[in-house]
């Protein structure tokens, strides 16, 4: 007992002693605020999120586009630029990390969940609905494998190298925190000390909060549906709740063991999984097929990238785009400080160019290959069968399970698809509070533990009040929300990274 308490102490103490009080308080009020006003008016928090949704996405919809755009463009300057063998620490210096696991722990923090929920099913919903198709025709199967390259594409990477990159260089070569504030360092310098710095941290950290409860969600009806299938758990969002804080206990002690045990492992567990089901897919499905959609989409992504990428929706009368494009746009503009810091805390001795390359090429053809072995496949069992589509666009959580139901081995890999979603589930909330941890601490590579246990326990709950108060709709309108405020600070980061590497002799 004795023991117990001595150790409470020391905990409560290093926690004290180590946040960053003006963020810390700031940020962890308008999250109690957000969960319990969500919790307790959970109808009313619905009907505004679904007004959110609308509203944000008809007022800044040609913002966001031109925003991402913008990232697009800044990271393939820098990724050709004369500055490609700048080491981001001290010239010389070796990676933390090898590269098999650099890797994994930047694709399970930049994908998570959201690649194993919609790798079936975003392509068979636009193959029943596409943006300017005839539906269910040879078009509209171009334009789901197209569409759905073009959204887990260049465009998310590019939008985590411009943040990682900005955050490496200024801690690892200038000292800086790895804190959100230290983007505005270039134009605004000394001043992010102060309340710009402060209001910078708490609303990055509200807004990671946002985007990674946005992932634990969908996550959380991933593992329903494998219940559901394997066992016949029902599906309800009581049930939900009840494997959010299952899971999300798991997922802090993976937190409190730190990047270098917990996070790591299991990144790494995660891809060694997903080739394995990746490869059976691939041999027991269409084969052919697969590789004849991966080339067609590849294409066609090619051809149409920047008619694509500039395009905005303009017909009052349809709302795919908002549903779609920029509801992907603002996740992953929520998701950025969060996949920017981790991936700037893992990438010490990496140099510039292999920073930037690695990044935004490989994580994007890892994508094209899953959507093209997962999506075609349920195209084609829609096409064959005609037993696909009908359960997937009702409950998009069923889609990979129903996926596996046609294919050899089903109970096997039904289980296997379960394991698969709660590794990604541990991944993306660990990553994303320990993130939220260093924000909160000063930007503190290893912040207190109290503070770790805190921001994923909030991770949880936040996810389980978006549940309540609208499902996916609930969780698709905090991204867009929250991505507002952090595309801001990207766009201003960019400007700053490129005044900053001017001055810095190549």
């Amino acid at each position: 007992m004795h023991q117990t308490i001595t150790y409470c102490t020391q905990l409560l103490r290093e926690w004290r002693e180590g946040i960053s009080p003006p963020v810390f308080f700031t940020a962890a009020i308008i999250n109690i605020i957000i969960i319990a006003v969500a919790g307790i008016w959970s109808e009313a928090a619905g009907r505004l999120f679904d007004a959110l949704l609308h509203d944000i996405s008809k007022i800044f919809g040609g913002y966001y586009i031109a925003a991402t755009v913008a990232m697009v463009i800044c990271a393939f300057w820098l990724l050709f630029s004369r500055y490609g063998n700048l080491t981001l620490g001290v010239p010389g210096e070796r990676p933390q990390f090898s590269l098999m696991a650099w890797l994994a722990m930047l694709f399970a923090a930049g994908m998570g969940m959201g690649l194993v929920f919609w790798g079936v099913a975003e392509p068979l919903y636009h193959y029943y609905d596409p943006p300017t198709a005839v539906p269910e025709s040879q078009e509209a199967q171009a334009e789901a494998m197209q569409f759905s390259f073009f959204h887990w594409g260049l465009h998310p990477w590019a939008i985590y190298v411009i943040f990682g990159l900005s955050i490496a260089l200024l801690h690892f070569r200038f000292g800086l925190p790895l804190a959100p504030r230290s983007l505005l360092y270039p134009l605004f310098g000394e001043r992010i000390y102060g309340w710009l710095g402060h209001a910078t941290d708490a609303f990055c950290t509200i807004g990671t909060l946002l985007g990674v409860a946005t992932s634990l969600g969908l996550g959380a009806m991933q593992i329903n549906a494998g219940l559901n299938h394997v066992i016949d758990a029902d599906y309800s969002v009581t049930n939900q709740i009840w494997i959010i804080t299952l899971i999300t206990a798991i997922a802090t002690i993976s937190t409190v063991s730190g990047v270098s045990r917990g996070i790591r492992y299991l990144s790494v567990l995660n891809c060694l999984i997903m080739v394995f089901f990746l490869v059976f897919v691939f041999l027991t499905g269409p084969t052919f097929y697969q590789i004849t959609a991966f080339f067609t989409a590849a294409v066609d992504y090619v051809q149409y990238f920047v008619p694509t990428s500039v395009w905005l929706d303009t017909r009052p009368e349809n709302d795919w785009q908002t549903r779609w494009t920029l509801f992907y746009w603002g996740w992953w503009f929520s998701w950025s400080p969060f996949v920017g810091i981790f991936i700037a805390r893992i990438s010490k001795g990496r140099t510039l160019r292999e920073f930037v390359g690695f990044i935004l090429l490989v994580p994007t053809l890892i994508n094209f290959i899953w959507f093209s072995v997962f999506g075609s496949t349920g195209i084609y069992l829609e096409k064959e069968t005609g037993s696909m589509a009908a359960p997937v666009i009702d409950n998009a959580a069923m889609s990979l399970h129903v996926l596996l139901s046609h294919l050899p081995w089903t109970a096997v890999m039904q289980w296997g698809g379960l394991l698969l979603a709660v590794i990604f589930f541990i991944t993306s909330s660990d990553s994303g509070s320990f993130v939220d941890d260093m924000i909160t601490s000063g930007g503190n590579p290893n912040p207190p533990v109290a503070n770790r246990v805190f921001w994923g326990i909030s991770e949880g709950a936040a996810a389980a009040v978006l549940l309540l108060a609208g499902g996916l709709q609930a969780l698709q309108a905090a991204s867009v929300s929250a991505g507002l405020l952090q595309s801001l600070l990207l766009l201003t980061g960019c400007a700053g990274l490129i005044k900053l590497l001017r001055k810095i002799s190549v």
